[in-house]
């Protein structure tokens, strides 16, 4: 079972200054090919502490890469209602180039309602220009000469530069909660899900709708699954309780 070191920043700056939190993610970053991690991911979130330090994922992978020879870079995930198609497929080829093809591309519907006040975006939208997103950069990537005329964004004739170091793209993956049409659509469509055992205990009936949809559609294998736990190491199991406790419960306050 392959393992990842995922960052999600849940801090503030009266926490700890940015400098001091990518210091420490990029030393841990460092020693994820000696110690058999086999991906490193990180999130997009903005203006808040939960997850606010990460507003580009891109960024941060493109200096994990100078720092890793072996492990995979997943942006887990980004979120296409926040940024533009054209400038979000060549970021992407830019980074596959410089991490000489070990570049993986999740993608979120983003669901936040302050990060959506912020930049001016109906949250009733995210649905629509998730898919839209998504699709366009997939497209981008895959061929040249691009023309789509979308609900939200339009272009002709672009041919994203530089082109992917992976043929056709790198791997994609969808960001999934407990929406089962996230699930069915991520297993039609050939992509991996990424997903956070949060569902009621219906992750496994998730899972294999996911896995159904895939086999429906053609392709070969069982799709993948990348699950996200919480873990926390100490010498002491009362030591690891008493130690990560309240930021657990912060987190997940948060995420409610």
């Amino acid at each position: 079972m392959p393992f990842c070191l995922q960052f999600f920043p849940d801090v503030s700056p009266q926490q700890k200054s940015g400098a001091q939190y990518f210091h420490e993610a990029l030393h841990l970053v460092s020693l994820c090919d000696k110690l058999n991690y086999t991906n490193v991911r990180i999130v997009e979130h903005y203006f808040h502490p939960y997850g606010g330090y990460s507003p580009n994922p891109i960024v941060f992978l493109t200096a994990a890469s100078q720092r890793t020879r072996k492990a995979r870079l997943i942006t887990g995930a980004v979120l296409p209602v926040f940024n533009n198609p054209l400038k979000l497929a060549g970021e992407i080829g830019m980074l596959d180039a410089i991490s000489n093809g070990r570049l993986e591309v999740g993608f979120a519907r983003a669901f936040l309602p302050h990060e959506f006040a912020r930049f001016g975006i109906d949250l009733n939208e995210s649905r629509a220009r998730f898919t839209e997103g998504m699709e366009q950069v997939r497209c981008l990537l895959e061929a040249e000469n691009v023309s789509m005329e979308g609900q939200f964004h339009r272009f002709e004739n672009v041919t994203s530069l530089p082109r992917p170091t992976q043929a056709p793209r790198p791997p994609f993956w969808i960001a999934c909660l407990a929406t089962p049409e996230s699930f069915v659509t991520a297993g039609e469509r050939g992509y991996g899900v990424m997903a956070i055992p949060l569902a009621g205990g219906k992750m496994a009936e998730l899972i294999k709708l996911y896995r159904d949809a895939w086999k429906s559609a053609g392709h070969p294998g069982q799709g993948k699954v990348m699950l996200a736990f919480h873990m926390f190491c100490a010498p002491t199991e009362e030591q690891a309780i008493a130690i990560a406790r309240q930021p657990l419960n912060r987190y997940l306050k948060s995420l409610v």
